[in-house]
């Protein structure tokens, strides 16, 4: 784009001196011109970097499930993504369900009677809510694991051939497995927690059960409906178990401190589907990044507002890059040293 500004301005001063040989009006049309060549340029670099790329104006809804730090920044790299595009052209209806499904269901259906352009469910509710809701306007998932276990999609191969597509937030459970293995060396027995309404934590649940039997580790599942009896579950789950694995779980998200409370005290490795759960209170994760899962789903919006793709053969796209991470205090506080290629999350994040 620096070439092209360079190239204009040496454009406008030939234009300029070939004008001097003239008439001063001839002079005058030949500066307007040369001004307004500059003007077009200039602008055009400036869309490029802060301003609208079209003057097409897009309405879209974000149904999140609840309130903790993953889901948060799924939902504001969307958003940037989204305003980085189209700038004040785009107006995002942002509501928070406050973990209630039943609320979900309302606010998507307010998205759809008031004809969004497009719908963003983060977090597996509020991607069934909005596909109840309506079969025409598209919807985005983000932070979603299992797209096929999220919609009963039996046959299931990346597409839904309907108008959902988006993110998915699946880390390697193999990996994760392996991690259970190389922070508790001598593991006999681990403890797999989540919350029985959220169909994405069964299958993580399911998954990482095939790799524990394949390295002969006895595990037990201990459920839990909703964060009232989350302190019980814990407290049996810990009871008869060398570690606990806990997956990517919006209850449990939002709840770590509970779990902690009495995983720490026990002296239990909790290995966590994600970094902000690690943080709040596990010891170690392989994770994602939650912001630029979002903003790679508000990429694919801008395919489907801008470019006319079509979100029923959009393929879901999956989370990039992981990180061995680990929470340097849980790991003080039950006197474990971390392997060095584990990185420590910062306390600030």
């Amino acid at each position: 784009m620096m070439k092209k500004k360079i190239l204009a301005f040496v454009l406008a001063g030939t234009m300029l001196a070939m004008a001097g040989c003239g008439s001063k009006t001839a002079d005058t049309a030949a500066e307007t011109e040369t001004t307004a060549a500059a003007t077009t340029e200039a602008a055009a670099d400036t869309t490029e970097t802060t301003a609208p790329e079209t003057d097409q104006k897009f309405t879209v809804g974000i149904c999140q499930l609840v309130q903790h730090n993953a889901l948060d920044a799924a939902t504001q790299g969307f958003e940037d993504a989204l305003k980085e595009k189209y700038g004040d052209n785009v107006t995002i209806d942002y509501q928070n369900a406050q973990g209630d499904s039943t609320t979900c269901a309302t606010i998507v259906t307010g998205f759809v009677n008031n004809n969004y352009d497009l719908i963003l469910a983060n977090a597996t509710p509020a991607l069934q809510a909005a596909v109840s809701a309506t079969t025409d306007i598209p919807i985005l998932g983000t932070s979603i694991t299992d797209y096929g276990a999220a919609l009963n999609l039996s046959d299931f191969s990346g597409t839904t051939g309907m108008n959902v597509s988006g993110t998915s937030d699946l880390a390697p459970l193999d990996q994760q497995e392996k991690m259970i293995l190389e922070l508790v060396p001598d593991v006999k027995k681990v403890s797999i927690l989540y919350c029985s309404a959220e169909a994405n934590s069964k299958f993580q649940a399911n998954e990482i059960e095939k790799y524990l039997d394949e390295d002969g580790i006895a595990y037990e599942e201990f459920t839990f409906a909703d964060s009232n009896d989350l302190q019980s579950v814990v407290s049996s789950a810990v009871s008869d178990c060398d570690a606990v694995y806990i997956p990517t779980d919006n209850t449990a998200a939002s709840n770590m401190t509970i779990v902690s409370n009495v995983t720490e005290p026990a002296g239990i490795p909790v290995i966590c589907g994600e970094e902000n759960m690690c943080k709040s209170g596990g010891l170690a994760t392989l994770s994602i990044s939650y912001y630029d899962l979002g903003y790679t789903t508000g990429q694919q919006a801008i395919r489907i507002l801008s470019e006319g793709e079509d979100v029923s053969t959009m393929p879901i796209e999956n989370a990039a890059a992981t990180t061995k991470e680990y929470n340097a205090s849980y790991a003080e506080a039950i006197g474990m040293t971390m392997p060095e290629d584990y990185t420590a999350i910062p306390d600030g994040e």
